[in-house]
Parts: C-alpha cells; sequence; structure tokens
C-alpha cells in the first residue's frame, strides 16, 4: 500500500464517518432547542471536545504554530497553556455554570438573546446579531488558510477542490444533525487532533535527534533567546496570551456550548477534559512551532510567509505521518467551521428573521430558515477564501478584515456578558458602549493596517497589529463597563432581581455530593 492510498483511504474514511453522524442524528434536530442545542443535554464528553475543537482550528496549527513558534521560539508554548488554563479551565470555572443557568432561566439560545432578555432590549440584540454577521463570516473563511500548502504536500489537489470538498461535507453533517451531529463529529475529530498532534510531535523531535538534541540545535541556529523561558519579546507574548486565550469568553461559538451542556456533573467533568484537550493540542501546536527556524530559511518565510513553516516542517516525515497530519487539519478546520455556521444561522434565525416575521413561524419553518443560512454562509465564506487565494491575493481589506474579527467579536461581547452574568448593577448604556468601544478600536485598526489613515504617537503602540488592539479593546470593555454602569442607573433594566434569583434556586443533590446543614 502506498502512502498516498493510505492518506487518501484516510480522507475518505473520515468523510464518511462525519456524513453518517450527520444522517444520524437527524432524530435530534426535529425542534429548534434540539438542532441549536441539543435539547440541553449534551454531556461532558462531547461538550468539552466540542469547546476545544471549535477553539483550536487548522488557522493555529498551521497559521499561528508557525508565525509565534518563529517569532518566540519555544516560548511559544506559553500560548498553548495560557489558552488550557486561561481560556478553557477558568472559562469553564467563570462561566459554565452560570451561563447554563441563566441562559435557561431566561430561555435563551443565542448570545444576541441573552443580551435582549438579560437588559430587556431588542435593540441590543439587533445590533449584536449585525457584529456576529459581520464579524463571523471573514474569521470563518480564514478558516481554509493553511490548506493549499499541506494538501500539497500529499496529492496535487487545487485549493479551490480542497475549500469546495470541505465546505458540502461540513454542511452535510450540519445541515442534518444540527447541534448533536457537530458535538458528536467534534468528539471524533477531537481524537485525530490528540492523536496527530502527538505523533507529529514525536516524528518532528526525532528528525534532530531528540527534544534535547532539538532544543541545542535551535540555540545554536538562533540564538538562546529562542529556547529561553520567555522568548526574544516577552511583552508581545502576553498579549499574544491574552488575546487567544480571554478573547473566547467573549465569543459566541465558544460560549455557546455552556448553553447545551447536561448539569453539574457534566460540568465537573468537562472542565477537566477541556483543560486536558487544550494542554495537548495547543500547547503541542505552538511547542511544535517553536522549531520552525530548524526547518525553513528566512528567504523562504520571507516569500511565502509564516504559513509556509508548518507545511515545511511536516515535507520532511514519513508520508505515513502527512496523511495523519491531513486528516488533523481537515479535523481542525471541519469542526470549528461547523460551529461558527451553526452561530451564525441560528443567531440571524432566532435573533433577526423569526421576530421580525410577519406571521407566527412554526418549529419546522425556523429549522428551515436555519438550515438555509447554513447553506449560505458556508458557500459564501469558501466562495471568499477562493477569491482570496485567486483574484483578491492583492486585496488588503480581505486579510485585514480576517485578522480583525476575534477582536471586534471579543471586545464588544466579553465584557457586556460576563458582568451581565454577575453583576445586577450592569447597564444597557454600559453594554452600548461595550459594543461600541470594541467594534471602534478594530475599525481603526483595519483602517490603520490599511493604509487609510496614520498610526502616529500611542496610536502606533495601540495599533501595531490586530493582536494588540484587539486586547485593548477587551481590556478598555471590563474597564468601560461598570464605569459607565454607575453613572448610568436610569438605564439598569427592569426584573434584575428576577433574573439573578435563578442562582438562588434550591436543588437536591445525593449526600455523597453535598453535606445536609444542621
Amino acid at each position: 500500500m502506498t502512502a498516498q492510498f493510505f492518506t487518501g483511504a484516510l480522507v475518505v474514511v473520515f468523510f464518511a464517518l462525519m456524513i453518517a453522524v450527520g444522517l444520524y442524528c437527524r432524530k435530534h434536530a426535529v425542534s429548534v432547542d434540539g438542532f441549536v442545542l441539543g435539547g440541553r443535554s449534551v454531556g461532558p464528553w462531547l461538550t468539552a471536545f466540542a469547546y476545544g475543537t471549535s477553539y483550536f482550528s487548522a488557522v493555529i496549527f498551521v497559521g499561528y504554530a508557525g508565525q509565534f513558534g518563529w517569532q518566540f521560539g519555544v516560548a511559544s508554548t506559553w500560548i498553548g497553556l495560557g489558552n488550557a488554563f486561561i481560556g478553557s479551565l477558568l472559562a469553564w470555572n467563570i462561566l459554565g455554570r452560570r451561563t447554563r443557568i441563566m441562559t435557561q432561566h431566561l430561555s435563551s439560545k443565542t448570545m444576541p438573546d441573552f443580551f435582549q432578555k438579560r437588559y430587556n432590549s431588542n435593540a441590543l440584540k439587533i445590533a449584536a446579531s449585525i457584529i456576529v454577521f459581520i464579524f463571523l463570516i471573514p474569521y470563518t473563511a480564514s478558516l481554509y488558510n493553511g490548506l493549499s500548502s499541506l494538501f500539497q504536500v500529499a496529492f496535487a489537489i487545487p485549493y479551490w477542490a480542497v475549500i469546495l470538498a470541505m465546505a458540502v461535507l461540513t454542511g452535510i453533517y450540519v445541515i442534518f444533525g444540527g447541534y448533536m451531529a457537530t458535538a458528536i463529529n467534534d468528539f471524533i475529530q477531537g481524537i485525530v487532533m490528540l492523536v496527530g498532534i502527538v505523533a507529529v510531535i514525536v516524528a518532528v523531535m526525532n528528525q534532530n535527534g531528540g527534544f534535547m538534541d532539538s532544543m541545542g540545535a535551535l540555540a545554536e541556529t538562533t540564538g538562546w533567546e529562542y529556547t529561553s523561558f520567555a522568548g526574544p519579546d516577552p511583552l508581545f507574548l502576553i498579549v499574544v496570551v491574552l488575546l487567544t486565550s480571554l478573547g473566547t469568553w467573549g465569543l459566541p461559538q465558544m460560549v455557546g456550548k455552556f448553553y447545551a451542556i447536561s448539569g453539574e456533573n457534566a460540568i465537573k467533568k468537562g472542565t477537566l477534559i477541556s483543560t486536558v484537550f487544550a494542554v495537548i493540542v495547543a500547547g503541542g501546536c505552538y511547542f511544535l512551532g517553536g522549531f520552525g527556524k530548524l526547518f525553513v530559511s528566512p528567504d523562504a518565510v520571507a516569500k511565502g510567509g509564516f504559513d509556509v513553516i508548518v507545511p515545511s516542517m511536516i515535507s520532511t516525515l514519513s508520508p505515513y505521518i502527512v496523511g495523519i497530519v491531513i486528516v488533523l487539519v481537515l479535523s481542525a478546520s471541519m469542526s470549528t467551521l461547523s460551529s461558527l455556521v451553526l452561530t451564525s444561522a441560528s443567531t440571524l434565525t432566532l435573533d433577526v428573521v423569526v421576530p421580525n416575521a410577519k406571521k407566527e413561524t412554526s418549529e419546522k419553518k425556523k429549522i428551515l430558515i436555519m438550515r438555509l443560512f447554513i447553506l449560505f454562509f458556508i458557500v459564501l465564506s469558501a466562495v471568499i477564501a477562493i477569491l482570496k487565494d485567486s483574484i483578491w491575493k492583492d486585496f488588503v481589506f480581505i486579510a485585514q478584515m480576517m485578522g480583525v474579527s476575534w477582536g471586534a467579536l471579543a471586545g464588544s461581547f466579553l465584557a457586556p456578558f460576563l458582568y451581565g452574568l454577575y453583576w445586577k448593577k450592569t447597564t444597557r448604556a454600559a453594554v452600548w458602549t461595550s459594543f461600541g468601544f470594541g467594534v471602534g478600536m478594530m475599525v481603526v485598526q483595519l483602517l490603520i493596517s490599511m493604509k487609510v489613515i496614520p498610526a502616529v504617537g500611542i496610536l502606533s503602540v495601540i495599533f501595531r497589529n490586530s493582536l494588540y488592539s484587539g486586547v485593548f479593546a477587551m481590556m478598555g470593555g471590563l474597564i468601560l463597563v461598570p464605569i459607565v454602569s454607575l453613572f448610568t442607573k436610569k438605564s439598569l433594566p427592569e426584573n434584575t432581581e428576577e433574573k439573578f434569583a435563578c442562582y438562588d434556586a434550591t436543588v437536591s443533590t445525593p449526600a455523597k455530593n453535598a453535606l445536609e446543614e444542621k
């Protein structure tokens, strides 16, 4: 059996399994609650893997791992560990339980819907839906980045064909099976990612005689700072850790996983599973990227960009390892793509189309509309990705728009969502301020990146790139929301006490989990 046949067989089996799961899960997608949230009964393993695979896409494995590994060396591993302990462990502990309780109490199915019901404002819901629509599309299109170079390593397949196949197959299982199909496939894809990243790290380390010899070779090639604890640029490293870790707290496709989890035990187990998954996958990806300078010359990076680093490392390995990596990258891309399009479609359907319909919309029609929007979002993102690779190669707006998407979403939503779960005095005016500040910061970043406006003085620091401005957008929201709330008490939502009463509701639990008070 040739290596190419092995890789092709792996890909075919992988695609067939994804479609089979989608068809199997049709029974869970007969109601809106089932299609969007899996009936709020999804267990810890599926939820944890859905969270992790939505978090870590091919952009991280191919793009970020190569870029930040090149810039920080082995210290880029801190980014992966930050993703694990801030983006996963802390997120589950701080957001998980409260999100599940309050969203069920408010009958909220999406993040914009939460803003409406928590703050009694339909305008907030519409504004949040528009932000999700505008900034998730380029983010979704960016998921295809890196697929081309990796598939060229294994097959002589055009980039557009790879995108088309991935889009069609993802569309099939999400449209048929909804959230449950996405969650089950995320679990399968997560297993592939775990096995794949461990296999690749072992193979790459063995290329230079093991871990210690690889570290020695890296120090000899680049200098000691690329093998040091903090790397050559500690401040920028902290910025990257904050954006890629704390930013997930405000992303609707990530927070939405907490809406669907089944209960207390599932949250406890899911927290541990999600954290371990992130340590292995994210920590492994960034650790691997730290050795990129051993495999790629500066001239090659200057010519082909950071996306050539990881594929160049992979090309030196056994063809069978390359086959595993191909399926790994497909898993990472399809899992995140499915999460994003389901989030976009459910938001647009439930928060914009259905509330503004003249007639009452049945459950079947709502699901049909969501399926049509899923198809629309998948087609649109695929078309943007194909055009960007061919006709729009020099169109700066598309590339920069993809870069600011994460910062705009996290900067707008993180603070009002977090405070909305914990602080009764959060006001509507404060939420509007966070929306405006988050989007405004990233629009300015977009204009500066496109050289429409100059970056002078302090602006050159804040808007050094979309990572810096994204962190400022998030931290600014966390500071502005409580300050604005204290000065705008008149816009405090009504019935806030009743909304927070859900946290004080009494529940029964076995004695082995909690001692009875005497």
